[in-house]
């Protein structure tokens, strides 16, 4: 028994089995397999990408004290993510202050000594040099107050970054750390991305690329979705201008309508008008098919109204029919309703 007989046979079986509740036997409604004259169509897989995606990452040293945010939470633009061990920070902001307050008291006592020089000076008490000096020393005074200013500032903007926030409206992909792991200068803390937004990005052939972006007709299909939005037409189509000198293929990034439901990773398949030809496709209608699994198969209904499983090889949907690629001839009638097909004798 050859193997495509013997996955037939376990195919027809497993109809059999799981249509219990199927129609009365009857009549069968069939529909004859089609012949098409289109445009071909290439297919492509690519992947699902969030448009704007975010690998926050630490700026400061310490240990991660707090994780407010698990993996799939929504976040709000501002929402405190982690906190970071800031004790040691917050020293340091208090002696910046402490030293600012220092250096301000001697800017008050150089401003006091350097009126009195002056007073003195118009007296004639003292020279012109002593004057210089007192002046001088207040501007001195005056820098270092700046400078303890300055560094204070610093000191409480590094303090600020203890505290890890959203910095848009995002879902949470992942967080790496822990509490109680040592965040580091550039270790990546949390993965965010904003879930309104997708594209589908794949790789195509650099003859393509030219045709690709004169061309309304790109369709995405993503088998993961719901039905409903199983089959999207992209909003926007860009051809990234650098190609891949190893493969000779181009990156295509397809954005995607809003409100999708997709997310990122998600597998999808892209369809490409090529240039027309007179290939004849076979359509069927998509009720006719029946799916276990990886097979696809039809009931193929003869002269004397008699059924039996055939495998198929489906290809792109056309609307409420599907291409069949191979298993099928142009004129062979199907099974509209394969449940009833499976269950005659």
């Amino acid at each position: 028994m050859s193997v495509s007989i013997a996955i037939a046979i376990a195919f027809g079986l497993a109809m059999r089995s799981s249509d219990a509740a199927a129609a009365a036997e009857g009549q069968l409604a069939t529909a004859t397999a089609e012949a098409s004259l289109a445009a071909d169509v290439a297919g492509f897989d690519g992947v699902v990408e969030a448009v704007r995606q975010t690998v926050v990452a630490a700026q400061v040293s310490g240990v991660v004290v707090s994780v407010d945010v698990k993996a799939g939470d929504s976040v709000k633009n501002g929402q405190v993510l982690l906190r970071i061990d800031a004790r040691a920070a917050e020293q340091n902001t208090l002696s910046s202050d402490a030293q600012v307050r220092a250096a301000r008291a001697a800017q008050d006592v150089a401003a006091r000594e350097f009126e009195r020089q002056k007073q003195l000076f118009a007296k004639n008490y003292i020279s012109q040099g002593s004057l210089d000096r007192a002046e001088a020393q207040l501007k001195a005074t005056q820098a270092a107050v700046a400078a303890q200013l300055a560094q204070a500032g610093a000191s409480r903007t590094q303090t600020g970054f203890f505290v890890v926030r959203a910095p848009y409206p995002a879902t949470v992909a992942a967080v790496p750390v822990a509490v109680g792991d040592m965040a580091m200068p550039g270790r990546a803390l949390l993965n965010l991305y904003d879930p309104n937004v997708f594209r589908v990005t794949v790789a195509i052939p650099q003859s393509m690329a030219a045709s690709v972006g004169a061309s309304q007709d790109i369709r995405v299909e993503l088998p993961g979705l719901q039905s409903a939005q199983k089959s999207l037409q992209p909003i926007r189509t860009t051809v990234l201008p650098t190609s891949d000198a190893a493969t000779h293929t181009v990156q295509l990034r397809l954005d995607l309508p809003p409100a999708t439901g997709a997310a990122p990773g998600l597998f999808a398949r892209v369809w490409i008008p090529t240039a027309a030809d007179s290939t004849r496709h076979i359509l069927i209608p998509g009720s006719a098919v029946v799916q276990r699994a990886e097979v696809s198969a039809v009931y193929v209904v003869d002269d004397k109204g008699r059924a039996s499983l055939r495998l198929v090889r489906v290809g792109r949907p056309a609307g409420e029919r599907v291409e069949i690629l191979s298993g099928l001839a142009i004129g062979e009638r199907v099974a509209l309703e394969p449940q009833v097909a499976a269950r005659q004798p």
